[in-house]
């Protein structure tokens, strides 16, 4: 079978999982056509704002995929073919899950954060973990969503545009750019741009695709292997895969862009469309990039050698699509953190105001959370982009295997198939304990098969534990 038959088969997979699949999650949640939604109940013209669902669609899809189904498989792609089974596979049984659920609980509870979604399903414990998980993880992605995009511009000026553009500069503007999309109205900014990015997005995606097939059919894949872990610094795949390659296929940080659309449906059975459509849309895209670097680069060294995942994108756009189409699929992969971070920033002054009890209506309020959030952005802007991404993977899977479980938990109490949610989070789970035990630099620095060991054990005693004290009613969660 030609190698090229990999992508074709992994995205006709994406495809089924969508419509198969993600029937069955919806089938098992339960939308209810009838049910008031907090678009309509809530409506404020800032946040709780009835969108169109292809609006909607496009705004999560574009909230959700930010660096992330990028860079991460990019970097994932090191471990060679393990990576494309890991982002189709994550993508429909994991992250469109974990998607859906976030979404669609936040509507039950009238547009909550995912704090709150946690805590009236977890408990008073489990929501302030949550709290403290979610608006670390809002801040690094932010943060780590300014400066990509800020670094591949900079690069795209000096070398195709010979211009010389400061990198402080190029900051500035896109930090500009979120507080003012953090304050305004969601309808207004974000609903008005966001179908140009998308337009982008789509020729960065399509664009590459058609590329590779065009300049390179016989190149596919061309040094991956299965069956054997091909990362040239014999890193080991699990549990670092798992956390590398986060978005694409399971990304924590969608249970807190979720709510925000969760805000502007018109009706619950338009959640598999926005939510688990949406995941699987960005799953496509880190599928895209994954074969990028192990199709572009001759050998596994070579494209370890590339350098940061910013510089592949470069590399392989202009090469590949010329000059022009070039430019913009680099736009099209710039766009995807833009429309991440502002989001982001968004969501942690919404958390911060729900936690507290702070009303958002009047711009005065907005701003008196806005500001600090942003001085504390521009702060961590100045750290090492490697050092935020490795805190980013995992906290971001912590905080997937935390909304699962939630998910789980709901289903559980509701005499629903609760194993829907309940495997990928255990799963999950046993990654990210076994990563943070193993992690030499910001974990316990432990040998692999003791934190391997330790991550299952852990995994393990979660599973128990929910199976336990899961379908307990919560004190003062309210009627859903």
């Amino acid at each position: 079978m030609p190698r090229y038959m990999w992508f074709i088969t992994a995205v006709i997979a994406l495809i089924l999982g969508y419509a198969i699949y993600g029937k069955i999650v919806e089938k098992i949640f339960g939308p209810d056509p009838n049910r008031s939604v907090p678009a309509i109940t809530k409506a404020d013209g800032v946040d709780y704002v009835a969108m169109p669902t292809w609006k909607v669609w496009l705004i999560q899809l574009l909230n959700i995929a930010g660096i992330g189904p990028v860079f991460g498989p990019i970097m994932g792609a090191l471990y060679g073919p393990t990576a494309l089974l890991w982002i189709v596979l994550g993508s429909i049984f994991a992250g469109a899950v974990h998607d859906y659920m976030s979404g669609m609980l936040s509507m039950r509870y009238g547009g909550a954060n995912i704090p709150a979604v946690v805590g009236n399903n977890l408990g008073s414990f489990a929501k302030k973990l949550m709290t403290v998980f979610a608006l670390l993880l809002l801040l690094l992605v932010g943060t780590v969503f300014a400066t990509s995009p800020a670094q591949l511009l900079v690069k795209l000026f000096k070398e195709e545009l010979n211009m010389q553009v400061s990198f402080g500069l190029i900051l500035g503007l896109i930090f500009f750019y979120y507080f003012v999309a953090t304050l305004v109205p969601i309808d207004k900014l974000i609903g008005h741009i966001y179908p140009l990015f998308g337009a982008l997005l789509i020729v960065a995606c399509v664009g590459m695709t058609i590329a590779m097939f065009v300049e390179m059919p016989d190149r596919f894949y061309a040094w991956a292997e299965w069956g054997e872990n091909q990362h040239p610094k014999q890193l080991p795949l699990w549990p670092l895969m798992f956390i590398t390659i986060a978005c694409g296929a399971l990304s924590g940080f969608h249970s807190t862009q979720s709510p925000l659309m969760a805000r502007c449906v018109r009706n619950e059975c338009e959640g598999r469309k926005v939510f688990y459509g949406g995941m699987i849309a960005e799953g496509f895209i880190g599928l895209v990039w994954a074969t990028v670097g192990m199709t572009f680069y001759p050998d596994v060294q070579t494209f370890a050698n590339a350098g940061q995942p910013a510089n592949v994108v470069y590399e392989s756009s202009v090469a590949m699509m010329g000059l022009f189409g070039g430019i913009l699929a680099i736009l099209g992969v710039v766009v995807l953190p833009i429309t991440s971070g502002d989001t982001a920033f968004r969501a942690a002054r919404l958390t911060i105001a729900e936690t507290f009890k702070y009303e958002q209506h009047k711009p005065a309020a907005r701003l008196a959370i806005a500001i600090p959030v942003f001085i504390i952005g521009i702060i961590l802007s100045q750290i090492d982009f490697n050092i935020i991404w490795r805190y980013f993977g995992w906290s971001n899977q912590t905080l997937a295997a935390i909304a699962l479980f939630a998910g789980a938990a709901y289903l559980y109490r509701h005499g629903k198939f609760h194993w829907i949610c309940t495997i990928p989070a255990t799963f999950i789970s046993a990654a990210s304990i076994g990563y943070i035990c193993w992690e030499p630099n910001m974990g316990l620095g432990m040998d692999i098969g003791t934190s391997n060991t330790i991550g299952a054990v852990g995994a393990v005693i979660l599973l128990v534990c929910f199976i336990m004290f899961g379908k307990k009613p919560i004190k003062d969660a309210p009627a859903d």
